[in-house]
């Protein structure tokens, strides 16, 4: 069931107030799930079951993205504000240093807040931030493009693609490797939120300077990359290896950028592992 969480985080002109939409389920260590740039919390919905057998999932919407408001003005989308944002959500859902598991974007996010020891674990799923300067302006108007598509491309239009196995891969294939294993509804709110997700473009512009630099001391972390990411491609994983030395680095066989729906089992085993 979702849900809606209003909280104070510090701005230059005073505290602002976010809005963050969220879904709770299940029992156990609490373990939160941040989803890619232009998706929404859904795109976990194929492994949450699974892992809330085990964990409390509180799979979020981040600001600007499927049914959280935009920031207020005069707080940026940038990796800092991100990090305020996420530690005062932790402090208004009462959650003590969760796990937190993240994919791209969510990705980075989760290993930011791993590097300020605000989380127990970390799992990133094909995480930005590691890519080099030719690898992230080709992944940056590949998202551009598909965002422009979206924005295109009227409902009824979409709804008809989403019908046909054929339809669903060309609306998602750049991000899922088994794109007709997606859902109808699925790939049509997917579609729409990334149309309308207006935190992307403030979000794209502020993570064309970020690169991941630093070794996350003292706190678990595994990176696993989809063999057939098309987005952010897998050599990038041996990059993160190399920087965060004490990681455990999964090759995720079979998946794409977004593993979740391409590969539940593995994936949720894989953040299961990781979340000790």
């Amino acid at each position: 069931m979702s849900a809606t969480v209003s909280f104070q985080v510090p701005a230059p002109h005073g505290p602002g107030e976010v809005t963050v939409s969220y879904a709770r389920v299940g029992r156990g260590e609490p373990l939160v799930l941040l989803h890619g740039i232009g998706h929404h919390r859904q795109a976990w919905d194929p492994v949450v079951d699974i892992l809330a057998t085990e964990r409390e999932v509180i799979a979020v919407d981040l600001p600007g993205f499927g049914a959280s408001p935009g920031l207020p003005q005069g707080l940026a989308y940038d990796l800092p504000t991100t990090n305020a944002v996420l530690g005062a959500l932790f402090e208004a859902l009462d959650l003590d240093r969760p796990h937190v598991a993240g994919n791209s974007l969510g990705g980075l996010l989760a290993l930011e807040l791993g590097r300020e020891r605000l989380v127990r674990s970390v799992t990133a799923l094909s995480p930005a931030g590691f890519w080099s300067q030719a690898e992230r302006r080709y992944a940056f108007t590949v998202l551009l493009g598909m965002r422009g598509i979206a924005r295109r491309l009227p409902p009824p239009v979409v709804a008809g693609l989403s019908r046909t196995a054929a339809g669903r891969t060309a609306l998602t294939s750049t991000i899922y490797a088994r794109p007709a294993r997606r859902s109808p509804e699925a790939v049509v709110a997917e579609t729409r939120a990334l149309a309308t997700a207006t935190g992307f473009a403030a979000t794209l512009r502020a993570g064309a300077a970020v690169r991941f630099t630093d070794a996350v001391p003292g706190v678990p972390v595994t990176v696993a990359w989809g063999a057939r990411d098309r987005l952010l491609v897998p050599r990038q994983g041996l990059r993160a290896k190399r920087l965060i030395p004490h990681a455990r680095l999964v090759r995720l066989p079979g998946c794409g950028h977004v593993p979740m729906n391409d590969d539940p089992a593995l994936v949720a085993r894989v953040i299961l592992d990781g979340s000790r």
